[in-house]
């Protein structure tokens, strides 16, 4: 007994009110998911799903034939099962039959069906050079103000012997014999379904239709050799840790009239001794005396430019008070503005004392209430 057919809206999952469009759609998912060449793990079941989608579709997708089924469903108007293959309007249907020996290019299906084109592509076309990246290590005050450096870079670069050619001088790329010329090569199966074409890249020229037959002896048909460049680059005021700089065309050389690639250079920053940073503005520690910090004075504090800056610091000064120099940071790199320099007061105390200072600092304890005998203290301001 032969296997009762599904009802074709159910194949294409569908409701007997779909439209044209909706038809299509449901159609061009399913086809792609069941396309036998889709499925190589699965492909006897998928080329029965594709089969009885497409014998669905064809079907559905005609006025005539849709309105025939809708009516009398599989059996036809004569209450007899032959895939419609008898009825006025269905000629050339050949239902579950199979595809009748028709030739399917499945870059044609995959083009029309899911977006897209794999015909030929313009392999002998200019490529784009190969974009490079190198690291360079800089010091703080570089990045804060700063610097002209040459760096060397290795690219490949056009031949001079054959230039650029990849041939031996007097000699010219000849036409490939496997692909004639077009770079690619088609190739077809035969299936229970039919016969179904591709097209791949020439595996002998590599897409560009053409082949050298006596290279260059250089560069050994490249057309590019491997060689060591020195190269002059800005780094600008106030580039950062980790930022990189475009140097555009000082990539490697594009191939048949293709633009050069571009050159990526990371900065890489030295730590300071002395200095943090953080955006445009950055940070020190400076030292003060015990007197210095108690009865206030004019301090030196450190700055970027090699040269100190005078301040006055207040009397009473808690170890770890925070300071302010505005304008004695590091300049924004895109222009806006300069920094501050901010730095933190540590109040040195004196580690081993002569007897002059032990009897001024008894001296001072007394005076501030301080009894030393019993343990009880209490601050000095």
């Amino acid at each position: 007994m032969a296997e009762a057919k599904r009802d074709y809206y159910e194949v294409l999952g569908v409701s007997k009110t779909a439209t044209d469009e909706e038809l299509k759609k449901a159609y061009r998912k399913l086809a792609k998911k069941y396309h036998p060449d889709a499925n190589p793990d699965n492909r006897e079941e998928a080329e029965q799903k594709f089969k009885e989608l497409n014998e669905a579709y064809e079907v559905l997708s005609d006025k005539q034939k849709r309105a025939m089924y809708d009516q009398f469903g599989h059996s036809g108007p004569n209450g007899y099962s032959n895939d419609f293959s008898g009825f006025s309007g269905f000629e050339g249907f050949s239902g579950a039959s199979g595809f009748g020996g028709m030739d399917f290019d499945l870059n044609d299906i995959f083009s029309s069906f899911f977006g897209g084109s794999t015909r030929k592509r313009n392999t002998n076309g200019p490529v784009r050079g190969r974009d490079l990246k190198i690291r360079v290590e800089i010091t703080f005050e570089e990045a804060a103000f700063g610097v002209n450096k040459e760096v060397t870079v290795s690219r490949e670069e056009q031949c001079d012997v054959c230039k650029g050619s990849g041939c031996k001088p007097g000699t010219s790329p000849e036409t490939c014999r496997v692909c004639g010329g077009s770079g690619q090569v088609r190739t077809t199966q035969n299936t229970i379904l039919g016969s179904f074409s591709s097209i791949r890249t020439c595996d002998n020229c590599a897409g560009t239709g053409k082949v050298i037959a006596t290279p260059c002896s250089e560069c050994r048909g490249r057309g590019t050799v491997k060689k060591q460049r020195k190269i002059k680059v800005s780094i600008p005021a106030g580039i950062d840790d980790g930022q990189v700089i475009s140097l555009n065309g000082e990539g490697e050389p594009g191939l048949r009239g293709g633009a050069p690639g571009n050159l990526y250079i990371n900065i890489s920053v030295k730590k300071h001794q002395l200095f943090t940073r953080k955006g445009d503005s950055i940070f020190c520690d400076v030292h003060v005396s015990f007197p210095q910090a108690a009865l206030g004075a004019i301090i030196d504090v450190p700055t970027l430019a090699a040269q100190v800056e005078k301040f006055d610091l207040p009397e009473g000064t808690q170890t770890g008070s925070i300071f302010t120099l505005k304008g004695k940071g590091i300049k924004n790199i895109n222009g806006r503005g300069v920094g501050d320099l901010y730095f933190t007061v540590i109040v040195d105390v004196p580690k081993r004392l002569n007897s002059e200072q032990r009897e001024v600092i008894k001296k001072l304890a007394e005076v501030s209430g301080e009894d030393f005998s019993t343990g009880k203290r209490r601050k000095f301001f």
